[in-house]
């Protein structure tokens, strides 16, 4: 079976993309191939989002900050942009690709009174997790109904 490709946008490539990254590979590597990347990548994944995701036993810690033009022919399927600003300069995709725009608030800007940067990461992590579960899910339900 030939995996779908989806990329996974926002401008940083440093925190939200990289989570949803782990997590939906985490739970879907079977069926999709994925990537993340950003419109203007920081260079960094941030130290939180690998400590978030480590307490899901997901290691992302190996993952790298990557321009969204290193996509641009790799016969992505999928475009999933995670932060406002990706899905508004986000680029046309060559082919019949999907595009779906899940926007999260930028979790070191995220940070409320009552909590520190790493819960606003944690919260954040946690959205992130309920929105890529269920679209796994509904994928693998569609898959199923067509076997």
């Amino acid at each position: 079976m030939n995996k779908t490709k989806v990329l996974i946008l926002c401008t940083g490539n440093s925190c939200r993309s990289h989570m949803a990254e782990g997590i939906l590979r985490n739970v879907a590597g079977d069926i999709f191939e994925v990537y993340s990347a950003g419109s203007q990548p920081a260079g960094y994944v941030h130290p939180n989002a690998i400590a978030a995701l480590k307490e899901l036993e997901i290691d992302i810690s190996g993952h790298t900050s990557k321009h969204l033009d290193q996509f641009m022919n790799a016969g992505i399927n999928t475009v999933i942009t995670v932060c406002d600003n990706a899905d508004e300069s986000c680029p046309l995709f060559p082919g019949k690709v999907n595009r779906y725009h899940w926007g999260f608030e930028d979790p070191p800007k995220a940070v409320r009174d009552d909590e520190t940067e790493m819960d606003a990461f944690r919260r954040i992590r946690d959205q992130i997790q309920k929105s890529f579960l269920a679209y796994a899910a509904g994928y693998r339900d569609a898959l199923n109904q067509k076997n």
